[in-house]
């Protein structure tokens, strides 16, 4: 007998020495955990996330080294009509009144009418650290609130940076702290519905929680070599909480299968082991190569979220052929413990009347189409794929601007009145100059110049007060100037307004200047060179994941067809959700189902992320599913038969693990902003898509048609068969000969 894989081989040791398993697992966690606390997280700064010439703007500002202190404001209009300007007067000479006297403030600045005398607008400067303002400015509310109280016949409200984030902290922090908190029960009630035994239910739980612990801790520590950024963790947790179950549901699955077929304990983990356990190992490496694709992308962002995730799945594959034999070892039959009555046996194990493992009566009626007219199935699925992957084709990037926060807080109304009464307030782009400190004074008269050339277009909003605010630095280095638009970040005629400022009137202000280096940023440069960017390196990440993950199949399988076929059914599964995507978000027929509104685009990063985090977790389907017919290959089946078998014995497994993942992605498709809804929507959608049409439909259509074609390969690519396990699978009675 030969040597037995490295995967049995570990699950026999642990599944033998269940309390040591247990114990370095456990040391591992803490070891991960407290490591990276106490050695501290290193943030990305900057320089690290600069993208295209938005990023050089703000490199230059920073190197300005400015004084940038918080700035709040209180807006003082009418309730209803034309604003009474005596009473506004005294609103305000009692808000500069108050607000003098509140810790935290440095000056309150002289009352600023609007253009059309509407509005009146007091300015205050906070001191401190502008980073911890929104954590400071409650006071300065709770004075504004008793201005209010004190003027009850005009509204009188804060608005600015500091209170809009102290805000938006409240509102979407209980949002994302109530979807971490629905994510574990739903994933959990899913897996007892799945197994109808809460220990069973319970265990892939228990590895997915402390791969994402081990995962976290490592994460910090990779930071000081990849800085990290605040997204890191929530995606940590995401994809670690998807693979962490769905490596386990595949390892107990086969590991009570076997045991329903009257497997010894030890018999069935080694089973499990050199099965669910490759396919794993296969699955884990295909998803880390997905991830790894982000790095390409040379995005702080991304290459931060890869790191992560990249950790996150070496440590689930770890626990899963490490201490998950342990713990089924040392559990034996309490892994079926306590049961849920009804779920129990709908969801049992069963061995059929000779051994073989019983097939669900639903999943072969599943097949039958797949089965019998494999051409007419594949063309009609494809099809449909195809016809929801078209939209796609005309996908719009966009960051979402202040415009997609929600309005529930009065805080965002308060804006959306301040920006309509001072339209300089709102959306602006930044001309920040570099030059000679003797050519100071000439960089100034440009840019009055071109502050003037720009506010006498119909694409830019005047300048309130005595006219373009100028900031120097103090070495007479830098000097930047705010343009604003009446526009919001997202519209045309903000992207035209950045493309006039970068194409004609900057380049006639500054180009004559000696020593002159100059850069349009902003949030609208922000979101067009992020956009740039993302399509720039979406072909190059494609090209290495499908390139490696190809080599990683084909090597797997032993079968080029294989690995091809892969390629082509998750690209097909990525297109369709592309094209959902863009189907539900970019128009606004779904706004009022679903609780958003429009951007009339997808969020930037999301195309790119969605790809790699899309083709990494259907690879964990595909690579069971294809094990599972491969097993039925090499132990004499037809191929046709070992399809059946492959399918059907797979299906159970493969739906639970995508409806848990649907479930928690679906939370996060609950969440107030647009990002987080497209994420969300985006990976469930695709995900019960892969789940049900490509791998129960187009997949077993595309293998039976194609017959023994599906194993050829090279001479070189061909291994030895694996041994087979003991009793060869028998396929479904229904199925065998399906024609």
């Amino acid at each position: 007998m030969g040597r037995r894989p490295v995967t049995v081989r570990l699950a026999r040791w642990s599944a033998e020495h269940p309390w040591r398993a247990i114990a370095l697992w456990v040391v591992f966690v803490a070891v991960c955990f407290v490591g990276g606390n106490a050695a501290g997280l290193t943030e990305a700064t900057d320089e690290d996330m600069a993208i295209g010439e938005a990023g050089r703007a703000q490199l230059i500002v920073d190197g300005g080294n400015f004084d940038e202190p918080a700035v709040e404001n209180v807006l003082i209009t009418p309730r209803a009509g034309v604003l009474d300007r005596t009473a506004a007067k005294a609103a305000a000479d009692d808000t500069a009144t108050r607000l003098r006297q509140v810790t935290g403030v440095a000056s309150v600045g002289a009352p600023m009418p609007s253009h059309d005398g509407g509005a009146l607008l007091v300015p205050i400067t906070m001191s401190g650290d502008p980073g911890t303002a929104s954590d400071r400015v409650q006071p300065l509310r709770d004075a504004t609130a008793k201005v209010q109280e004190a003027h009850p016949q005009l509204r009188i409200e804060q608005v600015g940076g500091p209170s809009i984030n102290k805000a938006l902290d409240d509102t979407l922090g209980k949002d994302f702290k109530r979807a971490e908190l629905l994510s574990l029960p739903v994933t959990l009630a899913i897996l007892i519905i799945a197994f109808g035994a809460l220990i069973a239910a319970s265990v892939p739980v228990l590895l997915a929680l402390s791969s994402v612990a081990a995962a976290m801790g490592l994460s910090t520590l990779a930071s000081h070599l990849v800085p990290a950024t605040d997204t890191t963790a929530s995606v940590i947790l995401l994809i670690g909480m998807a693979v962490g179950v769905d490596y386990s549901l595949f390892y107990v699955r086969r590991e009570r299968e076997e045991r329903a077929r009257g497997r010894s304990r030890l018999d069935a983990v080694e089973i499990a082991a050199e099965t669910s356990g490759h396919a794993v190992v296969v699955s884990g490496f295909a998803v880390i190569i997905s991830m790894a694709g982000l790095l390409l992308a040379n995005d702080a962002v991304f290459s931060s979220l890869a790191v992560g995730s990249i950790l996150v799945v070496a440590v689930a594959v770890t626990g899963s052929l490490t201490v998950l034999p342990a713990f089924l070892a040392k559990l034996g039959r309490w892994v079926d413990r306590p049961r849920v009555p009804l779920l129990w046996r709908l969801t049992a194990p069963r061995a059929g009347r000779h051994g073989e493992r019983a097939t669900p009566r639903f999943w072969s009626a599943v097949l039958k189409p797949a089965l019998r007219a494999p051409l007419a199935t594949l063309v009609v699925s494809v099809g449909l794929l195809l016809a929801l992957a078209a939209p796609a084709l005309g996908m719009k990037l966009k960051f979402p601007g202040m415009e997609d926060l929600p309005r529930t807080t009065p805080a965002m109304q308060a804006y959306d009145r301040l920006t309509a009464a001072f339209p300089s307030t709102g959306t602006s782009h930044t001309v920040a100059v570099r030059a000679p400190a003797e050519q100071a004074d000439q960089v100034r008269a440009a840019l009055t110049d071109l502050a003037g050339r720009a506010a006498a277009g119909p694409l830019f909003a005047p300048a309130e007060g005595d006219g373009p605010e100028i900031k120097v630095s103090a070495d007479r280095r830098v000097s930047v100037l705010e343009v604003a638009t009446p526009y919001a970040s997202r519209t045309d005629e903000a992207a035209r307004s950045l493309h006039e400022l970068r194409d004609d009137l900057a380049p006639a202000a500054l180009r004559g200047i000696p020593g002159v280096e100059y850069a349009i940023g902003g949030g609208v440069a922000d979101s067009e060179d992020y956009a740039a960017h993302v399509k720039d390196k979406l072909p190059v990440v494609m090209g290495f994941v499908l390139a490696l993950t190809f080599l990683v199949m084909a090597w797997t399988f032993r079968s080029v067809v294989i690995a091809l076929t892969s390629i082509i059914l998750n690209l097909l599964s990525a297109g369709a959700a592309y094209g959902l995507l863009v189907l539900v978000f970019q128009g606004d027929w779904a706004e009022g189902l679903l609780g958003f509104t429009s951007m009339g685009a997808i969020v930037s990063w999301l195309p790119l992320f969605l790809f790699v985090v899309l083709f990494g977790l259907s690879m964990d389907y595909h690579v069971f599913v294809v094990s599972r017919i491969r097993e039925g290959i090499r132990n004499g089946m037809s191929n046709r038969d070992a399809v059946a078998y492959g399918i059907s014995s797979s299906a159970g497994v493969v739906t639970s693990a995508a409806v848990v993942m649907v479930g928690v992605f679906a939370i996060f498709a609950s969440l107030s902003t647009i990002d987080m809804k497209q994420l969300g929507i985006g990976l469930a959608a695709a995900i019960l898509l892969d789940a049900t049409i490509i791998r129960a439909v187009v997949l077993p259509s595309l293998m039976t048609l194609l017959g023994d074609a599906n194993w050829w390969a090279p001479r070189f690519l061909r291994g030895r068969s694996a041994t087979p396990p003991a009793d060869p699978p028998t396929p479904a009675p229904e199925l065998v000969g399906a024609r």
